[in-house]
């Protein structure tokens, strides 16, 4: 990772418009019309389930699909509102209100345009699944949990509690209340998407199952006396039918303290999802992606929606998809997809009011179980105890208290269960009598050194950072007889951190009080070039840091042969 070269930001927009023909506009105005029509009950949907209104919803999907297929780095990417970012954006809209939410959501887009700067793009792909995997079943449940009373039509006092487990007490409590009529509309809505792939694949299923249950609601109200049925329009009243006007933030210090956290959280989500999507569709279309023009097309979409009072963007998997199978190959078709949803929204809106909210509740159930990943967390079961450790945490924090929380002890997790993998595999070997100057190297013709008397090598396998570093230091303080001559092998060390260094100080500096001569033998030229700029080789010498061992037991001789005690150094 270079930050010294310049930005590269290459919006996949730019190249696809080089060599652009009608014929592929042809193919993406048509998968453009049909992801839009599939992007509308989902845009709807994650709207509502993240306590906005349906216009917020819809706004965001116009608003950041447009930005991520204009700016982002992937040629057939689909920006909108995700169901991963529910359970975050109702927690801020709840504690800070919307302008909390603007706020947390134009820092996610300087967070994630900072990621592609600094090219992180490739960094943030290799967080550990299981990570990954937690917090996205434990996404999948919170939604779940969240569409109980739409989708059951319980009748409540008070509200519904935020947290999980109090949320559960109150729907128990009041199950008695249940509509049955509301039921039925949500599990028919269910049914439909569930069973409308069999069918076939191309056809949306909760467009379908909208449009189905929302003529039927109506006609049963109207001509059947049926009610009680609770539609959006009930809910929010007369929807406008015009995009907004931007607005300023009002940001302050204050506030964007308190929100940083949660902007972080925001930023992190975006980027895993949009990548993993990215990663997904490139596996579909044989394309690639830019992951840092990417990121940064994803930040300019965050930044650009709060103004308009949307919620924040990522790359949505499912939408994605769909414009693949449609035929769409360039951004082209998600910004027909976005121009597509800007015309409903101007001329539909007064019918989106008749929609019922158990419809909606039953669409954002199927998302939920589609998230869920149940066979992949079945899978991960099977793995070591580390990786279903870092899951069940990871699931466990997201569901029970904060996604922001649990991404980052999940995250801390993960690097400490790294950690101790890599201290576990690190070696660290002591040679007295023999070497075998070949052992560990894919050299076939081998050699074996004799080790003169007083002379002890020990042979670092692996880095030398501050994990590794207590292990060595612990293992030179259980040795019996003291050496005149201590060898460092460090031909297998990558790389040395600033706690290896001073572990390797103090070595340097207790062996020297004692008379033993240390050399360090087989360091590369990295790692020789950290252990000078530490002024290393003042302390041992520079012509005790050889590139090989066979010039490092030539060295350790002449102090055998001499036995000639090494001269103390103060430090």
């Amino acid at each position: 990772m270079n930050f010294s070269r310049k930005i590269e930001f290459k919006p996949k927009l730019v190249s696809a418009l080089r060599h652009y023909s009608f014929s592929k506009f042809k193919e993406d105005l048509v998968a453009g019309i049909v992801v839009g029509i599939v992007a509308l009950p989902l845009a709807i949907a994650f709207g509502i389930a993240s306590g906005v209104t349906p216009t917020v919803g819809l706004i965001t999907a116009i608003i950041g699909g447009f930005c991520v297929s204009a700016f982002g780095g992937n040629s057939v990417q689909i920006g909108g509102p995700t169901g991963a970012f529910i359970v975050i954006v109702y927690n801020i809209v709840q504690l800070y209100g919307l302008q909390g939410l603007a706020i947390a959501t134009f820092l996610a887009g300087l967070i994630l345009v900072l990621m592609g700067v600094f090219k992180l793009g490739t960094i943030i792909k290799f967080i550990p699944y299981p990570i990954v995997v937690g917090f996205t079943s434990g996404i999948a449940l919170t939604i779940f949990s969240t569409q109980i009373v739409d989708l059951f039509g319980l009748k409540i006092d008070g509200g519904v509690p935020g947290d999980f487990i109090s949320k559960w007490i109150v729907y128990i409590r009041n199950f008695d209340t249940m509509n049955i009529a509301t039921l039925l509309v949500g599990l028919v809505t269910i049914a439909i998407v569930a069973l409308t792939p069999r069918v076939s694949k191309k056809l949306p299923g909760a467009l379908i199952a909208i449009v189905l249950m929302t003529v039927v609601v109506f006609l049963l109200e109207r001509f059947a006396g049926v009610s009680g049925i609770e539609t959006i329009g009930d809910r929010f009243g007369k929807l406008p039918a015009e995009m907004p006007m931007p607005h300023w933030l009002g940001f302050n210090m204050t506030t964007v303290n308190v929100l940083l956290p949660s902007a972080f959280t925001i930023a992190m989500l975006g980027a895993i999802e949009s990548l993993l999507s990215a990663t997904v569709a490139d596996g579909a279309t044989g394309g690639r992606t830019d992951n840092n023009t990417e990121l940064i097309g994803q930040g300019i979409a965050n930044i650009a929606v709060p103004f308009f009072g949307g919620i924040p963007v990522t790359g949505a998997i499912a939408r994605t998809m769909t414009n693949i199978t449609n035929g769409g190959r360039t951004p082209v078709a998600g910004i027909v997809h976005a121009v597509v949803l800007l015309l409903i929204m101007l001329l539909l809106m007064p019918l989106i009011n008749y929609v019922p909210m158990a419809c909606l509740a039953g669409v954002l159930v199927m998302v939920a179980y589609g998230m869920s990943g149940w066979r992949t967390v079945v899978g991960i079961f099977k793995n070591p105890k580390s990786d279903i450790a870092v899951l069940v945490v990871t699931f466990l924090l997201t569901v029970i208290f904060d996604l922001t929380i649990a991404i980052e002890i999940g995250l801390l997790l993960a690097i400490v269960m790294f950690l101790k993998r890599v201290m576990e595999n690190t070696q660290i070997k002591v040679f007295s009598d023999q070497i075998d100057i070949a052992d560990g190297s894919e050299v076939s013709q081998h050699e074996v050194l004799s080790v003169p008397e007083g002379v002890e090598i020990y042979e670092i396998d692996g880095p030398f950072f501050f994990g590794v570093a207590t292990k060595f230091d612990d293992l030179m303080r259980s040795m019996g007889d003291k050496p005149v001559v201590r060898i460092i092998r460090m031909r297998k060390v990558p790389f040395i951190d600033s706690t290896g260094i001073h572990n390797l100080e103090i070595l340097i500096n207790l062996s020297q009080r004692e008379g033993i001569h240390v050399v360090l033998s087989g360091v590369n030229d990295k790692v020789k070039e950290v252990l000078v700029h530490a002024g290393i080789d003042k302390m041992v010498g520079a012509d005790h840091i050889c590139d090989h061992i066979t010039k490092a037991l030539a060295t350790a001789n002449t102090f055998i042969e001499n036995h000639t005690p090494v001269k103390q150094v103060n430090w």
